[in-house]
């Protein structure tokens, strides 16, 4: 079973920056989209942002538009999330996610914190 793992996250001040990283254990893994999605406490999961493998297409969520900017590297199956002007709204568990052609999220990392202080 492929993993993912989360790095990048930290403690920072409002307005900063952070670049986070993700990456899969197989590098010949065959994803077709990867995105990262993240739990505020005592919230649910939400999406931030995807990047299809095949198209380059990106998405993100209305409340990161203009701020985060989602890249991949496919040759080593890395994802990154580079998140500019943070706000505390923005502080929470951030979660890297895959899924191969047809099918779901069904690959995740354990999450890496982000902390964005007022």
């Amino acid at each position: 079973q492929v993993q993912l793992m989360e790095s990048g996250g930290a403690l920072v001040q409002t307005g900063g920056s952070l670049r986070l990283s993700c990456v899969a254990s197989d590098r010949t893994f065959n994803f077709h989209e990867m995105a990262w999605f993240r739990q505020a406490p005592g919230k649910e999961r939400e999406f931030v942002a995807s990047i299809n493998w095949d198209s380059g297409s990106t998405n993100y969520a209305d409340e990161v538009k203009g701020r985060f900017t989602i890249s991949g590297d496919t040759g080593k199956n890395m994802e990154f999330l580079q998140m500019n002007s943070l706000k505390p709204e923005d502080t929470a568990v951030y979660f890297c996610a895959g899924r191969r052609f047809g099918g779901k999220f069904d690959y995740w990392g354990q999450g890496t914190q982000v902390t964005v202080s007022s």
